[in-house]
């Protein structure tokens, strides 16, 4: 056998093994998780903060918020399926089953709060925001989900989580403060 046959039959059954093992989780998932309080809790974490930005944004800003919230999006939801794939932390009572990450977190309430942050008091030295958004994240709710049995740090501390999520808030602070766009043209 060659190295490239090997090396297609390993990861053929690690492939394998993988996809056992998510029928197995999607299956407790229906049996445990579903519709409990902390499904609900997470479906209401998952919507209700976008309701509350809708009415409360700042109107004219609307396009620009949002090009800095799916920018933390999407920086939340790489950050915590390589959290989770390696191992640093783990996530149970998801909203969906076969998300590794915490759904609402990632899709709601880190850009949300970020959001609201980057529209109330602008002219707040952003530093001084951004330390803000850390602390709160890092010691009050990385520790409320974890008490509440959501969030399972593993490898992780709650300190870890501060200059990071101060980078999140400080390149969606500079996306959202971007104006040099081209204008569309027509074709």
């Amino acid at each position: 056998m060659t190295n490239k046959e090997k090396t297609i039959e390993i990861t053929d059954e690690v492939k394998n093994q993988i996809e056992m093992l998510i029928h197995k989780k999607i299956e407790i998932w229906f049996e445990h998780v579903l519709f409990t309080g902390l499904w609900w809790m997470g479906v209401g974490l998952s919507t209700i903060p976008w309701v509350l930005w809708f009415i409360f944004r700042k109107k004219e800003s609307t396009d620009r918020l949002l090009y800095a919230g799916f920018y933390v999006m999407t920086i939340s939801l790489i950050l915590d399926v390589l959290g989770d794939q390696l191992g640093f932390w783990h996530y149970r009572f998801n909203v969906m089953p076969i998300l590794p990450t915490y759904f609402p977190w990632d899709i709601t309430l880190m850009p949300v709060a970020i959001l609201f942050l980057l529209q109330v008091k602008p002219n707040i030295n952003p530093w001084i925001k951004a330390v803000f958004f850390a602390l709160i994240t890092s010691y009050l709710a990385e520790p409320f989900f974890h008490w509440i049995d959501v969030y399972a740090p593993m490898a992780w501390k709650y300190t870890y989580s501060v200059p990071i999520q101060i980078f999140i808030y400080m390149t969606a602070h500079y996306l959202s403060s971007r104006n040099q766009f081209a204008p569309l043209k027509k074709t």
